[in-house]
């Protein structure tokens, strides 16, 4: 993947090594948010999590009630001199131009998200964030939230990911968080949150997976958009990115945590959902490719 000539976003709120303690169990504003995991059952598999750490501190894309805890350090707004915060931020950067174009088209005007990146963990208006959750949206304060060190756990637990190979799979994990912001600008969050209030278990999670399948679409339409602009792909990259998808579906995970599989308990999708979702996306390269 070559990002030299993607632009560099300036709303990148850098709030590594800010001391903010690890949160309790349990903060939280309410129930588990539509998408705010990408990987809930890799983070607790490779890290050792215990998986109720994670389940019982969120209430992120489902968007809850913001938290009574004191408001955050903001951290330094800019775009990060580091290699890794440059990475992010023109990742950032190119998404905002992609997805601006892609709104003007459809009539609609395009608000640009916040990126923060933390370490260990931080403060977000949906909840105490901990590097344990991996990166998740929160539709309270329109803010994406990013330990880094999650690409080194993926990068180091999975295999087709070593490397410069890693850097679209990268692209795809935080595009996919824009995709819930795209979701929320939309409506589709909302709508779905009241709806999912008079489901039982099994049909809330099957609209959870249909919102995690459609954010995954969505990377693709800024992939395609993005490769058609600025031809930034390299061989291997969407393999890489196919291949990230795939460990990530519930169903991988379910295998590795538990040794079985349950359908009904999915909330992102299987596997080769996640890779058809991505594939649609960059396929279609429009808003419309990807219903919910």
């Amino acid at each position: 993947m070559q990002y030299d000539d993607f632009r560099r976003s300036e709303n990148v709120e850098d709030r590594r090594g800010d001391g903010t303690p690890m949160g309790i169990p349990g903060v939280s504003s309410g129930g588990i948010g539509i998408g705010g995991l990408i990987i809930v059952g890799l983070i607790s598999w490779a890290l050792g999590v215990d998986p109720r750490l994670i389940l019982g501190g969120l209430e992120m894309v489902q968007g809850g009630r913001p938290t009574q805890s004191a408001p955050a350090n903001p951290g330094r707004t800019g775009t990060p001199t580091d290699q890794q915060g440059q990475f992010v931020a023109a990742v950032l950067g190119d998404s905002e131009d992609r997805w601006t174009e892609i709104f003007a088209e459809n009539g609609r005007r395009y608000e640009r998200p916040r990126l923060v990146l933390f370490t260990r963990a931080t403060r977000s208006a949906c909840g105490f964030a901990q590097s344990a959750m991996g990166p998740f949206y929160c539709p309270n304060d329109q803010r994406v939230y990013l330990d880094t060190s999650f690409f080194d756990d993926l990068q180091r637990k999975f295999q087709g990911c070593s490397g410069a190979a890693c850097k679209f799979s990268y692209a795809y994990v935080i595009t996919h968080e824009i995709g819930h912001h795209v979701q929320n600008l939309l409506g589709i969050l909302p709508k779905v949150q009241r709806a999912q209030q008079a489901m039982g278990d099994r049909e809330r999670n099957g609209l959870q997976v249909r919102v995690e399948l459609q954010a995954d679409c969505l990377a693709g339409v800024w992939a395609n958009r993005a490769q058609a602009k600025l031809k930034f792909l390299q061989p291997g990259d969407i393999e890489a990115a196919l291949q990230t998808a795939s460990a990530i579906g519930d169903d991988r995970l379910q295998k590795r945590s538990q040794g079985y599989v349950v359908p009904d308990a999915f909330t992102h999708g299987s596997s080769a959902q996640r890779m058809a979702a991505f594939q649609k996306g960059f396929q279609g390269g429009k808003l419309q490719s990807c219903p919910l």
